[in-house]
């Protein structure tokens, strides 16, 4: 009798592991934006290639559109857990305490997209990454969106054309600082709430790229919009580290491949992706699309440029150094 309780208890016990074995490891992907701007498919491309390359030992549950959590609340989630994988915009992580990320919101930082990446497929990139781990969070890849852009219901042309405007930011200091710059008063505002904000005269206007501008139907309400590339908006794609950590070997190195495919997907796709919505934003005829000369980018330039010397504290001197270094090659 005993005999057959044991033998019971032991093919119970074997069935119930079994099944444990089988279920699928699931990561929860939640983002703020749409699925069809670049980091959209980028998160879509790497459920794909993920549960390929597992054999459908994981399973990616992707949460486009703030449908899970909004902007200020993804990164707490992230860290209790409650969500495993995110890819916010460089700046949420001056919020999180980790201020030199705000580097990469400093006005015209960025000569060109050569510039960009040798900051984030190089040594500091790997730098920002490592001062996130005390947060229980890891870097796995730099995404790009692209230069960002400005629309208001005014013509922006000039810095003075700014003079008043409530201009909508993410949370960052330093993008704070660049609109007091040009006499704006920044407002900061999650990115689910802005089109209604614009609709109601909330806000004046904002900065985005054009695929987010476009995808989150802002040239509806606003009235024009100045090819500018003055900023640039970039995403982290993060981890809790302790979910990561705690990964099979075998997994995670099968998610390090696709990630790194699916990176290249989302970089590769993201010029043309906001090629395509500044075409598709002349094309409805709700806006008004103007691009700065070369002088008068300067002249925003030289308006912005103050923010460097207000932001080397917080930011750190040292950060600014090293990426005028990285960008410029040296």
């Amino acid at each position: 009798m005993k005999f057959k309780i044991m033998h019971a208890v032991l093919a119970a016990a074997f069935a119930s592991a079994g099944a444990y074995a089988q279920a699928p490891i699931v990561i929860k992907f939640s983002h703020v934006v749409a699925n069809d701007t670049p980091k959209g498919k980028g998160a879509l491309r790497f459920k794909e290639l993920a549960e390929k390359a597992t054999g459908g030992k994981v399973k990616v549950e992707v949460y486009p559109n703030s449908t899970l959590y909004k902007d200020k609340e993804e990164m707490e989630a992230l860290q209790l857990g409650s969500v495993q994988m995110l890819a916010p915009s460089l700046a949420k992580f001056g919020p999180l305490g980790v201020k030199e990320f705000e580097a990469f919101d400093m006005p015209f930082i960025f000569p060109d997209k050569q510039a960009l990446y040798r900051v984030t497929t190089g040594p500091l990139g790997k730098w920002f990454f490592a001062k996130l781990e005390p947060k229980g969070v890891k870097g796995l890849a730099y995404w790009d969106n692209g230069f960002k852009d400005m629309t208001a219901n005014k013509p922006l042309h000039t810095p003075a054309d700014f003079r008043g405007l409530k201009m909508r930011i993410q949370s960052s200091k330093v993008l704070d600082a660049q609109f007091r710059a040009l006499g704006a008063n920044p407002q900061v505002m999650a990115f689910s709430e802005v089109y209604q904000a614009m609709q109601t005269g909330v806000v004046d206007g904002n900065e985005n790229t054009p695929s987010n501008i476009y995808t989150q139907k802002m040239h509806e309400v606003q009235k024009h919009m100045t090819i500018s590339n003055h900023g640039y908006i970039g995403y982290a794609v993060i981890v809790n580290k302790k979910f990561w950590d705690g990964l099979p070997a075998d997994i995670r190195t099968k998610l390090d491949g696709a990630m790194a495919e699916a990176t290249k997907y989302a970089n590769d796709i993201a010029q043309e992706e906001n090629d395509k919505a500044v075409a598709a934003i002349k094309a409805a005829g709700t806006t008004t699309v103007y691009t700065l000369t070369p002088a008068e980018r300067e002249t925003w330039r030289k308006a912005m440029s103050p923010v460097y010397k207000q932001m080397e504290s917080r930011v750190g001197k040292e950060t600014l150094d090293a990426m005028e270094k990285a960008t410029h090659g040296k």
